[in-house]
């Protein structure tokens, strides 16, 4: 028996808003990752994948990734017989992305869905990945990070998933679980072309997740990514400062530093001379 949720992300059954957020003040990291996302040395998420570390805690997603969301693709029902009698498990698949570049798919198993949904949750930020975007469609040339900027390919089982760069209005042609996995990614437009048995949801999820991943595995160089304005992970960066505690525990007035570099001086100069006082000084 298998049931599927309605609704998607915060807004749907399963999303952010009907669980409550981790609390971040008493954690203690026990990796070397953690600790240097806590003592403030990375501040961004693609900073913390870029060092080749494992990522062990899911606190560190949810500090340099504030804004993820996350959604429930799968949930499960599995019964087992044993000598005390019939015993049902929950097998949760989950996907969490914050829009802008970064996505990652989790699993997990319990008697309970609401503790099997947040353990899945927090098994698919440990799997965060970043993804490259970009226009790759000769049909559009916009050189926006709506797209894929290549042709990419993943599989899982009998399930096989060739995702395709496409020009801006088509939108997501694929299905309605690849359309999650992406929508997370921050991909708005693509071609999607699927092989095997798409019924299966998981292998679907999976195998659009590790075509994903092969779009961040491969190389591009400097000159190229200029050239063709391909973008690995968010645009809009979330950069987490070291002043953002000292203001939430102090009064919550950051000390700005004695030089700063501010556009716009002469703002604070007076006020400037309208053509229409030029035009009168030239005919006198």
């Amino acid at each position: 028996m298998r049931r599927r949720p309605r609704g998607a992300g915060s807004g749907g059954r399963g999303g952010r808003g009907e669980r409550a957020q981790r609390d971040l003040s008493e954690w203690n990291p026990k990796t070397k990752l953690g600790r240097m996302v806590l003592k403030g040395e990375l501040s961004t998420m693609g900073e913390a994948l870029r060092t080749g570390l494992p990522v062990r805690e899911p606190e560190i997603v949810d500090i340099l990734l504030p804004e993820t969301e996350d959604e429930v693709l799968d949930v499960n029902m599995v019964q087992r017989m044993t000598d005390s009698g019939r015993r049902v498990n929950f097998v949760i698949t989950c996907v969490v992305g914050n829009k802008d570049g970064f996505v990652g798919l989790g699993r997990a198993r319990g008697r309970e869905v609401g503790p099997s949904i947040r353990r899945a949750i927090d098994n698919a930020k440990l799997n965060m990945i970043e993804v490259k975007r970009g226009c790759g469609s000769w049909e559009c040339g916009c050189y926006r990070s709506h797209s894929l900027p290549f042709k990419v390919r993943g599989d899982s089982g009998s399930v096989e998933v060739t995702l395709k760069p496409a020009p801006q209005g088509v939108g997501l042609a694929v299905g309605d679980i690849a359309k999650s996995v992406l929508r997370l990614a921050g991909i708005t437009d693509a071609w999607g072309f699927t092989k095997g048995h798409t019924k299966t949801t998981v292998n679907y999820a999976v195998a659009t997740f590790e075509a994903l991943r092969a779009s961040a595995r491969i190389k591009v160089r400097e000159e190229q990514a200029e050239r063709l304005k391909i973008k690995a992970g968010a645009e809009q960066v979330y950069v987490r400062k070291k002043a953002e505690a000292a203001a939430v525990a102090g009064s919550g007035e950051v000390e700005l530093p004695e030089e700063v570099e501010v556009e716009g001086e002469r703002l604070t100069e007076g006020p400037a001379e309208t053509p229409v006082a030029d035009e009168e000084a030239k005919e006198t």
